[in-house]
């Protein structure tokens, strides 16, 4: 592997200069340094931007949370702002390790892209918006649009995740996260489940799905989200919905599970959120 260069920008235009010339920005490396080891990326140069004040920023506004792309796990979770938003503080808790979550940032789980990136579940859930800056000035795109397929964004050349905003949800919805793995720590999902649900009178006012590993991107099953609305929160009532959010999956086989596997994954664990709320 050859050696690759590493600047430290002094400033956000500085850093831009460099990417134009074939740079890669560099944060907390945890998913960089890794890929550039495998030989998934061979980066003509490396472009440090953790320190950059623009992309550290928390800012509170009215209908939500605005979070530097460099701002690591740690401190978004220690941030009393993020207790705002309860499902992305119980997906950051349970990313790597307490040291993966002092290095990795948001902005660097966002371009990583990966199917099995735990963050991008909330990311989804809540319908964050991630906010670019290039040499054609700024732009926004919903996260959906972000992320194009694993390991792929929308990214242009010479740009870079300025920030993320996370619209703050309406209301008092109930916060769900769960991940299945093949160990108890540091785990790599073959699959998982997240959920933001508005319960009234016992049952489903609305409800956002989100599932991991079971697609090329984080899978929104509208189809499920739309029929569980008016179902009461019992775990009964929701059986005759797994085979449906099982056959939205479209999952892979690898080293860590197949197919198949996933999928049934995917449906028990729609089951492990009907007997978190019919406890509540």
């Amino acid at each position: 592997m050859r050696p690759i260069p590493v600047v430290k920008a002094k400033n956000l235009a500085e850093a831009l200069g460099y990417l134009a010339d074939g740079g890669k920005p560099l944060a907390g490396g945890t998913d960089l340094l890794v890929a550039i080891r495998k030989g998934l990326e061979d980066p003509k140069l490396l472009v440090y931007v953790g320190e950059l004040p623009e992309l550290r920023v928390v800012q509170e506004l009215a209908e939500g949370l605005e979070v530097g792309a460099a701002l690591t796990h740690a401190e978004l979770l220690a941030h009393p702002a993020s207790e705002r938003l309860p499902i992305l503080r119980e997906v950051l808790r349970t990313i790597g390790s307490p040291a993966i979550r002092a290095m990795g940032t948001l902005g660097g789980n966002l371009v990583t892209a990966s199917p099995a990136g735990d963050s991008l579940v909330a990311l989804y859930l809540l319908e964050a918006r991630v906010r670019l800056v290039g040499p054609e000035g700024e732009r926004e795109l919903p996260v959906r649009e972000f992320i194009v397929g694993p390991r792929k964004t929308a990214l242009k050349n010479g740009e870079l995740v300025r920030c993320v905003f996370l619209p703050y949800p309406e209301g008092q919805p109930h916060s769900f996260f769960r991940k299945v793995g093949r160990r108890r720590a540091l785990v790599i999902a073959v699959a998982s489940l997240g959920a933001l649900v508005w319960v009234r009178s016992g049952r489903v006012e609305r409800a956002r799905l989100a599932l991991g590993s079971v697609a090329p991107t984080v899978l929104r099953p509208q189809e499920v989200e739309e029929a569980l609305v008016g179902r009461p929160v019992v775990p009964e009532a929701w059986v005759d919905l797994v085979p449906l959010l099982s056959a939205t999956t479209h999952p892979i086989s690898d080293l860590r599970a197949s197919a198949d596997y996933r999928r049934k994954v995917a449906g028990a664990l729609l089951l492990d959120l009907a007997n978190h709320l019919a406890r509540l």
